[in-house]
């Protein structure tokens, strides 16, 4: 008889093929990381890494652990680049150590340093603190680290991490008001496709400070009183809820955007 399917790949009588390995291997890594992810606890505080975001209604989801919209969990692709991020502080604090630098990261007992307010609603928790070093720059100082992807990181470099990032210059300036560390941060951007550090000094802006502390008080005080936080935006095709750039910014697509425009926070 002849095999009209002899270009199939299959063979009569045995099980289908295998996927080639690499998909095996992520298919693999990506269920690990998924499930790793939907089996940690949420977060019961205000984050100062989120304040700087544009919409309080969207900080208050957050902090109150609101269910995200169905498909808008992080994607296993996103859940590495964290992760990468997370490793990237380390590459660049040894960097920073065989150059010379004191830099604490950790405490004796190994936890970040950080510090949390408003009966432990409110936290944050910085990258590290140089000391001292072989650069003439002013210590103590702040370090504040981020991985980024190519075109990020050259925007961060042209206009500077306050224009090119305000919701990290928003995190600096707390970390500073709150750690007592007012001299300039050390803002470091790694570029995570050719591997160049950026680095940048911060001065300490108080009024930014104030007033994403402030903003930490209205979400707290809100969500206690059970009362929702106007939205940012005044409809749903705003780029603040669907993500994209405006003003020069860019902005993540909301993952409560549905939720929200369906009828608050149930």
């Amino acid at each position: 008889m002849i095999d009209l399917n002899h270009g199939s790949g299959c063979i009569y009588g045995q099980d289908a093929p295998r996927p080639p390995i690499s998909a095996a291997v992520s298919s693999a890594i990506d269920a690990a990381l998924t499930a790793r992810n939907l089996a940690e606890r949420p977060r019961t505080y205000v984050s100062s890494s989120g304040l700087g975001r544009n919409c309080l209604r969207q900080i208050q989801y957050d902090y109150l652990a609101v269910p995200k919209d169905e498909g808008q969990e992080f994607e296993p692709r996103i859940l590495r680049i964290f992760e990468a991020g997370h490793r990237a502080e380390d590459i660049v604090a040894g960097w920073f150590r065989i150059a010379g630098f004191d830099l604490r990261t950790e405490r004796p007992d190994g936890r970040q340093f950080g510090f949390a307010a408003m009966a432990g609603r409110f936290k944050g928790h910085i990258d590290g603190c140089f000391v001292s070093g072989p650069v003439a720059m002013d210590y103590p100082a702040l370090w504040e680290n981020k991985a980024l992807g190519a075109s990020s990181w050259k925007d961060v470099v042209k206009r500077g991490v306050s224009i090119a990032r305000p919701v990290y210059a928003a995190q600096i300036a707390l970390y500073q008001a709150y750690m007592d560390l007012p001299n300039p941060a050390l803002f470091t951007a790694l570029n995570r496709d050719t591997m160049e550090l950026y680095a940048e000094l911060v001065p300490f802006d108080a009024r930014l400070a104030q007033v994403m502390s402030d903003r930490a008080v209205t979400v707290v005080q809100a969500s206690a009183a059970g009362e929702w936080l106007p939205r940012m935006a005044t409809e749903p095709t705003a780029v603040v809820c669907r993500g994209g750039m405006a003003g020069g910014k860019w902005h993540a697509p909301c993952a409560w955007a549905e939720r929200c425009w369906r009828g608050g926070g149930v």
